[in-house]
């Protein structure tokens, strides 16, 4: 078993390091890079160790399966849209 100064350690190690991952991604929201990645990066890493975290992460997980779904959604009525056949134009 750990002692009880080992696991504080360990989750104050987690903390600096998700946090500091979760901010960098916060900041990539206006700065350049891939924030959309980074941001649950961090919270995958703080939710090893703090609840919060994984109620988050969860939020998270839920908000990108919507937006997924949406693009989807919008790339298939656009593929529909742009078809000259459906539009009745003959093929070819």
């Amino acid at each position: 078993m750990a002692s009880p100064g080992r696991r504080l350690a360990k989750r104050i190690v987690i903390a600096i390091v998700g946090g500091t991952v979760t901010l960098a991604g916060i900041a990539m929201i206006v700065l350049p890079g891939p924030a959309i990645v980074v941001i649950p990066l961090g919270l995958s890493i703080l939710a090893t160790e703090f609840v919060w975290a994984r109620r988050s992460l969860r939020k998270c997980r839920t908000v990108l399966r919507r937006w997924k779904d949406q693009v989807k959604a919008r790339g298939t009525a656009r593929a529909e849209g742009d078809n000259p056949t459906a539009r009745g134009a003959p093929p070819g």
